[in-house]
């Protein structure tokens, strides 16, 4: 079972691709056999060969999502229609998760609804809301009807294109927590684009160690105490050592996505 990990970090320092390196470990151990590689999409250009690897997931990133001319932009966005052209044509498909910037890349790419800047960052461990159709996802079956996740952006998916999504067979499973104060359309959170393509604004791949050690640093500390207050501040970090939100999200998404994807695979290989 080989898998391709595309980094759309640009080279930043990141949680998230210890997470995601640290989720696939764990999965190849129970498989006994495979690997993974690494793929530098924004610095060095580097797309994965969909011929070699079962499995992909794309990362988080920094910067803003919509196009600005790059060669990446362009690849990224091709091999993104080559899964959905190689799953249409073969009966093994291949099976695709997209985080954050990749989700919104993506969303943007189908024309799923209006990509654009936030008025403001959300940052912090955040309620999740399922839709009609997120109560009936299976990736979602052992989280409770409002789960919690990392969630870091400054752009957001909204104005869903309902003629595009539905005619692309696509679900739009969850949405951001809901701000009765704001006078503001809640932005989309998870999106099932196939029975094999899945994607998040969250950050399902997150984990308690690397977001307490992130919050636990004197500048991320204080500026989230600037930006959102000394209360705000006090309830992510309590959030974080709460078993039941997103070490358990951690646990179930991503691990979910992987073993739904060997089985499928393996049932017909």
């Amino acid at each position: 079972m080989n898998i391709a990990i595309l980094d759309m970090y640009d080279g930043r320092p990141n949680e998230g691709m210890r997470c995601i390196k640290m989720l696939c470990n764990q999965f190849l151990s129970e498989q006994g056999v495979g690997s993974y590689d690494i793929f530098d999409v924004r610095q060095k250009n580097e797309i994965p060969d969909i011929n070699k690897y079962q499995i992909f997931i794309s990362t988080g990133g920094p910067g803003n999502p919509l196009p600005e001319g790059n060669l990446w932009e362009k690849q990224f966005n091709d091999f993104v229609d080559s899964i959905f052209e190689y799953n249409q044509l073969n009966e093994v498909k291949k099976y695709l998760f997209l985080i954050c910037h990749s989700f919104q890349i993506a969303s943007h790419h189908l024309g799923f609804g209006n990509v654009c800047k936030r008025r403001s960052t959300s940052f912090g461990v955040m309620p999740i809301h399922r839709t009609e159709e997120g109560n009936n996802e299976p990736f979602f079956e052992k989280l409770p009807e409002i789960f919690y996740a990392v969630d870091s952006r400054d752009y957001q998916l909204i104005q869903p294109n309902w003629n595009k999504i539905t005619g692309f067979g696509a679900k739009v499973l969850c949405l951001e927590k809901v701000r009765p104060y704001v006078p503001l359309e809640r932005a989309i959170m998870a999106i099932r684009f196939s029975d094999e393509v899945f994607g998040t604004q969250f950050h399902p791949e997150a984990d308690s160690e690397g977001m307490m050690r992130y919050f636990k640093q004197e500048e991320k500390m204080l500026a989230v105490i600037k930006e959102y207050g000394t209360e705000k501040y006090e309830e992510m970090i309590e959030r974080l050592d709460d078993p039941d939100k997103i070490m358990l999200t951690e646990s179930v998404v991503i691990p979910t996505f992987l073993r739904n994807a060997a089985e499928r695979i393996l049932e017909l290989a």
